[in-house]
């Protein structure tokens, strides 16, 4: 028997296929669906900073100083007067936990500290198993620093671990000067786990109507590149454990994902393209490729191609990338 089990902030999960948060998550039906199709676990949608405090003078200087947007809300400086706050989030949150047998993960998403983390401690009191603390601020002002951007994020990590017991995975985008210390910082400021990577949604103009418009584009694919390069170089190198997502459509993406180093893979574009059954397809998949090249259990292939197993560490650096333009060029001199 293949064993796909894993582990992931604190908790045994069946495998490493995990239904990320997305528009679904806010309904049971969809949720139970999740379970049924095979999600080890369940991250829901997030419960975000404005709908809790918009008045917040730090989240105010914040935005005033240049925040783009964030990642998963309906348009750049939302209203507030359409959200419907967090009371019904944790109604949701202990619904399904109640109604699920799989873990449940919180979803906060923000970027500024102060008064409103405290609901890190109601999530964890409606049922969460675990809290996913999505922080995505794109500033845009010419005087922040990128010190006092990561001074910030730092911040919040540990005053959002400081308000609850749950173990608490930090889901962050790529766009550092040095990614690989930003990781060693979360992981001092007490991060259990980092997720790998935010989706920066990036508007469009519309040229007739001369305005800028949100515009969402599912993950391919394509996009898993840059999770698994990271993965890779920071496998075994920090203590909280790696989570993918973005670009996890096929068996083949979570098995990559998996030999870089992740400790579960996260899905939700591929199930927003193809419905949540895919997610069963993917295991199948992903056991039939293990049976196939004699692997026994996911632990045994996890961090497999990370730069401190393979035979070319270099391919992950500097040297990788001068192979790669000589091989296109020699490719067009044929």
């Amino acid at each position: 028997m293949i064993d796909l089990s894993t582990g992931y902030l604190g908790l045994k999960l069946r495998t490493p296929l995990v239904a990320s948060s997305s528009p679904w998550c806010k309904d049971l039906v969809h949720l139970r669906a999740m379970e049924d199709a095979g999600a080890a676990a369940v991250v829901l949608h997030s419960l975000f900073e404005e709908q809790i405090t918009i008045e917040s003078h730090a989240l105010d200087r914040f935005l005033t100083e240049g925040a783009d947007s964030y990642s998963e809300a309906l348009s750049y400086f939302p209203d507030v007067v359409k959200y419907e706050g967090h009371s019904p989030y944790l109604k949701h949150l202990g619904r399904a936990k109640k109604e699920l047998r799989i873990p449940v993960i919180g979803s906060l998403n923000g970027v500024s500290s102060g008064g409103w983390v405290r609901y890190a401690r109601e999530i964890e009191d409606a049922g969460a198993d675990a809290l996913e603390l999505n922080i995505y601020f794109l500033p845009s002002s010419l005087e922040i620093s990128a010190a006092s951007i990561e001074k910030n994020y730092g911040d919040l990590v540990r005053e959002v671990k400081s308000r609850v017991r749950i173990p608490v995975a930090v889901k962050l985008g790529p766009y550092f000067t040095s990614m690989a210390n930003m990781a060693a910082q979360l992981d001092s400021a007490g991060a259990d786990a980092l997720v790998l990577f935010n989706r920066f949604y990036q508007p469009d103009f519309d040229l007739e109507a001369l305005e800028v418009t949100p515009n969402l584009a599912l993950s391919t694919s394509e996009e898993l590149r840059l999770r698994l390069h990271w993965t890779a170089l920071l496998a075994n190198r920090i203590r909280p454990e790696l989570a993918i997502t973005g670009g996890v459509h096929t068996a083949e993406d979570a098995i990559k994902g998996i030999m870089a180093g992740a400790k579960v893979v996260m899905m939700t574009s591929a199930l927003l393209l193809h419905g949540i059954p895919h997610l069963r397809r993917v295991e199948e998949d992903l056991a039939l490729w293990m049976t196939e090249h004699e692997y026994e259990s996911v632990r045994q292939m996890r961090g497999s191609m990370s730069v401190d197993a393979v035979a070319e560490p270099a391919a992950f650096h500097r040297a990788n990338y001068l192979k790669v333009l000589s091989s296109y060029t020699l490719k067009a001199e044929r």
